[in-house]
């Protein structure tokens, strides 16, 4: 099993989670989260005096599949994620040794079905 998690921008999360539920996607945990990156945060105006936003506002996608689905959930959140611009976020896939569904007791793969 692998976790597939991606930092996105927030306005691309409906682009997102459509393109998902195309792939048959059902489970995912979503969180609001700020970070910075290559993007180094943005400078605003406001009544004449300029400010500095270091965390940007981003969105946290963490979804579990089977090793062999990870590769095509990892490929559609990139694509529509991107815009080109810096600040399209990350996806990291990273291996989980095992999984518990606590109403049944189901382990590994089938706790995911």
């Amino acid at each position: 099993m692998i976790k597939v998690e991606a930092m996105i921008r927030p306005q691309k999360l409906d682009d997102v989670t459509a393109a998902l539920s195309e792939i048959g996607v059902r489970g995912m945990t979503i969180t609001e989260v700020r970070g910075s990156g290559k993007q180094k945060g943005l400078t605003h105006l406001y009544r004449g005096v300029e400010y500095t936003v270091n965390l940007l506002q981003k969105v946290k996608i963490e979804i579990v599949v089977k090793d062999s689905e990870a590769q095509l959930v990892a490929e559609t959140i990139a694509k529509a994620a991107r815009t080109g611009e810096i600040g399209d976020g990350k996806i990291f896939l990273s291996p989980i040794s095992d999984v518990i569904r606590i109403r049944t007791g189901e382990t590994g793969e089938t706790a995911l079905e």
